[in-house]
């Protein structure tokens, strides 16, 4: 097999929070009254080779990627607005960072999309191309599995992203969605869904959490490593809501920073405040309803396929709406996953709770794309229908919620999108 190939797949592999079945014998359950296996992998080779055996593409299964393989590409955003890109880097000092307390606080990088004034309908956005990672991140991210390729790098950092850098926002004040990724997994792996939203009129701000990813790019230091994969490692995983705690924490203190009265953002004018939403991918979206729980300005929010740790709320999120949204082969209804069925009985107010059959784990980020390109075989959905279908359902939820919009997508199974279950238990 290709080595190159090898190492795409192993690097994203490597990253997933979630186990098969198999290997959650040995992770930690949580404190929450009815305990559920919620299991994490960290961001090495050796770890993903071991703990994900039973999905895990070997060299006699996975082909050569094609020397005439299609450009590395997201597909486009469905919106009306054209969209714009910014670059944040936030500390605070008030934090001592969990994974390494010798840090001067806790940083957070941030990637903000929104609409811009251009609409998508110009031939393009004007300004600078926003990337889709930093170089040093798109290194790290295939350095991880001992893979030194500098053109590989180039052309994951060079992704099109259907951005530009700082440009001039459309007029009016947009909903705002909050991003949060998979457990050593970087923010630009959501990208594909950022820039969609912002298309349709949210500002959207994706979040890197220090020490929680492949690699992190920050201003005038080096990059910032998965100290944390290691720490749940050597704990044997019993940390999972430490994990949620900390990411609850930045969540609040990125709030703060875009919608105080010093905002850190020069665009800050174009959220409405009233209206926030927050959306994850994995441990990210397990630490949506701690973040909700911990914060009444967040509105709605929205979890992709994460297992719970922290207990049920305990106001059944006074009354907010929150959307379940996963595979339907680990997550439907008294599945492997148990930890859904608790949350879900706590929950109150609007509540959805979605499966998608043929999806698998990291079919609600941005790899099925970086997955095919390099020729590795993925589930049974195709990319751009998996992408398709997050974004879609994501955006309809955002747009009753947030925006007061009747979605009738969201009452039942639609013959337009056959692999979208409903479940009421």
């Amino acid at each position: 097999m290709n080595k190159l190939t090898r190492a795409a797949a192993a690097a994203l592999l490597a990253c997933a929070v979630a186990l098969p079945a198999a290997a959650t014998a040995t992770a930690a359950t949580t404190s929450a009254p009815s305990p559920s296996p919620a299991p994490f992998s960290a961001a090495t080779a050796a770890t993903a080779a071991a703990a994900s055996a039973a999905t895990t593409p070997t060299a006699a299964s996975v082909p050569d990627r094609p020397a005439d393989r299609l450009a590395l590409r997201l597909p486009a955003p469905t919106g009306p607005y054209g969209v714009g890109s910014s670059v944040l880097h936030l500390v605070d000092r008030s934090r001592t960072d969990p994974w390494v307390p010798e840090a001067d606080g806790r940083e957070v990088m941030v990637t903000l999309h929104y609409p811009a004034a251009r609409p998508a309908t110009a031939p393009h956005t004007p300004g600078r191309p926003a990337p889709y990672s930093t170089r040093e991140e798109a290194r790290l991210l295939l350095e991880a599995i001992q893979v030194d390729d500098p053109a590989s790098v180039r052309e994951l950092a060079r992704i099109p992203t259907h951005s530009a850098v700082d440009v001039r926002p459309a007029a009016g004040r947009h909903p705002l969605v909050v991003l949060s990724p998979g457990f050593g997994m970087p923010r630009f792996t959501l990208t594909g869904l950022a820039v969609d939203l912002a298309s349709r009129g949210y500002v959207v701000a994706s979040l890197d959490h220090a020490y929680e990813s492949s690699g992190t790019s920050v201003p005038g230091g080096p990059a910032l490593t998965c100290v944390a994969c290691t720490v749940m490692e050597e704990s044997g995983w019993s940390k999972g809501a430490l994990v949620t705690g900390t990411r609850a924490a930045d969540t609040r203190f990125v709030l703060d920073r875009l919608t105080g009265p010093r905002a850190a953002w020069r665009f800050a004018s174009s959220i409405d405040r009233t209206r926030i939403g927050m959306a994850g991918h994995s441990v990210g979206g397990a630490s949506a309803i701690t973040a909700m729980a911990a914060d009444g300005r967040i509105d709605a929010g929205v979890n992709m396929d994460g297992s719970f740790w922290d207990a049920p709320p305990s106001d059944r999120l006074g009354g907010r709406p929150f959307l379940l949204l996963g595979t339907d082969a680990y997550h439907r209804p008294n599945g492997e996953d148990t930890s859904w069925d608790t949350t879900w009985a706590a929950l109150g107010g609007e509540r959805r709770w979605l499966t998608v059959d043929g999806a698998e784990h990291l079919d609600f980020s941005d790899a099925p794309v970086l997955l095919g390109h390099f020729g590795v075989p993925g589930g049974a959905l195709p990319a751009e229908r998996a992408i398709a279908l997050t974004r879609t359902y994501v955006a309809a939820f955002f747009d009753e919620h947030l925006r007061g919009e009747d979605q009738p997508l969201l009452d039942g199974p639609d013959p337009a999108h056959p692999e979208i279950r409903f479940h009421r238990p």
